[in-house]
């Protein structure tokens, strides 16, 4: 039909148009320095980017050093970029600086939104349609997150559901794993834990082993594991929904040395740090102590990772995750796009000098910088044993430590209704901006066609 006919036509010239602007305004924000402040703009751009290269060499040597060589070195780190904004200003070109960030913002939201309009949509975790369960048990940690337990009447909300709950008592440690297998002797048909992600990761572990549902409840510290299944967590009450009106997806499950994890496993320098007893009452004083002699090689294990053919030599930081982490949007760090691609996600990290440091912020493909995905790796060291955190929880593992994949091993039952899911952000592809923007009528989008009248 002719509505029909013209609204896909406003459609594609709306996406047309979005793809041109997101080009000119890419090419403005780099030409701009160029057109207004000529060979001189582009000298101050050149001591710009020195700026930022002194700044993190002095946060290198700010982690490297102690003493009054450290106190220079975070001088060092404060006054560069201050330094560099006074000559920007002094030259009347900061404003200049200021209008290209923000071409180059307006070019990447120009740039996603024709991308988006294509219809080529990322893939989404299927959602499985599941009866509610009749005997569900929940593990809840009452100290965990700042008393969320109590502060949202959880233990409450879910015994009003049909839930059985048992409370942590932190005065009577208990193995978590073992209280969850006896709650599936007794005839539990789905495990939930209201705490830590460590926590989470335990009683997971026992639910996949069984083939159970196993319910979220965000109530610990961070929840990353809750951030990326797109649950609510600043209303941890709201994740009990899934008890009566909720649906599954199943997800992988990590493995590192027979340990299960849901988020990552930090092999270096992370992992030696978390081993601190004072790590939890002071997280940057204890990485300042600590960090001079890991950093340097001067304490901890040489480790050695092998990984889908490629051998990682001596890196100072490894990180191993339940699926690999988003890098190319900055709203997007510390996310995962999937949690069901069935593939860990591999990140290395060796720096030697301030100039390496510096060099892996202008250069995201430096060579001190690994990232690959596998399916298994392993981590060998010149120690008997390695220090490691998994899902921020401290251990020492013997070595060589075998991390694997469980492809959707993991069937997390999550409320049907789910604000904290976020629309997943299609990645900037200059070449299909620019067939976009070339493209004529109809042609733009590279969607499903349309019907025939």
């Amino acid at each position: 039909m002719r509505v029909g006919w013209q609204a896909d036509e406003r459609a594609h010239h709306k996406q047309r148009w979005s793809a041109r602007t997101s080009l000119a305004s890419a090419a403005l924000a780099a030409l701009l320095p160029l057109l207004y402040g000529g060979v001189g703009g582009v000298l101050l751009l050149l001591v710009g980017a020195g700026g930022i290269a002194l700044t993190v060499a002095g946060l290198w040597w700010t982690l490297t050093r102690r003493g009054s060589a450290r106190a220079a070195a975070a001088a060092l780190a404060a006054v560069a970029p201050a330094a560099v904004i006074v000559m920007f200003d002094a030259a009347n070109l900061l404003w200049v600086v200021l209008l290209s960030l923000a071409l180059w913002v307006l070019a990447v939201w120009t740039g996603r939104y024709a991308l988006r309009s294509t219809g080529l949509r990322p893939v989404r975790v299927r959602e499985h349609r599941t009866p509610p369960p009749r005997r569900p048990f929940l593990v809840m940690n009452p100290h965990s997150g700042g008393a969320k337990v109590e502060r949202f009447r959880l233990r409450e909300k879910a015994e009003r559901l049909g839930a059985r709950v048992v409370l942590l008592d932190p005065e009577q440690p208990c193995d978590v794993t073992e209280l969850a297998r006896q709650a599936v002797a007794d005839g539990a048909d789905l495990l939930g834990v209201a705490g830590g992600d460590g926590t989470q990761a335990l009683v997971a572990a026992v639910a996949a082993e069984h083939g159970l549902p196993f319910l979220v409840v965000s109530a610990g510290t961070r929840n990353h594991f809750a951030m990326d299944l797109g649950l609510d967590r600043d209303d941890p009450a709201a994740c009990l929904d899934a008890l009566s009106d909720g649906v599954e997806l199943h997800v992988d499950l990590g493995f590192a040395g027979g340990r299960p994890f849901v988020n990552n496993v930090s092999f270096g320098v992370y992992g030696a740090v978390v081993q601190s007893p004072a790590y939890r009452d002071d997280k940057v004083g204890t990485a300042l102590e600590l960090l001079p002699e890991l950093l340097t090689g001067q304490s901890g294990p040489r480790l050695t990772a092998r990984a889908e053919g490629r051998t990682l030599a001596c890196p100072q930081a490894l990180l191993v995750s339940n699926n690999p982490y988003r890098r190319d949007d900055p709203a997007g760090l510390g996310r995962r796009e999937r949690l069901d691609s069935g593939v860990l996600g591999v990140l290395g990290l060796r720096v030697d000098s301030a100039a390496e440091a510096a060099g892996l912020l202008l250069d995201p493909e430096a060579s001190g910088l690994t990232v690959l995905t596998a399916r298994e790796v392993v981590v060998d060291a010149d120690h008997p044993t390695v220090d490691v955190g998994i899902d921020g929880e401290a251990f020492a593992l013997p070595v060589p430590v075998h991390c694997r994949i469980a492809p959707r091993a993991l069937r997390v039952r999550v409320p049907r209704l789910r604000p904290g899911v976020p629309q997943a952000q299609p990645r900037l592809d200059w070449r299909r901006l620019r067939k976009l923007a070339a493209a004529v009528g109809r042609t733009a989008v590279t969607g499903r066609p349309s019907r025939p009248n």
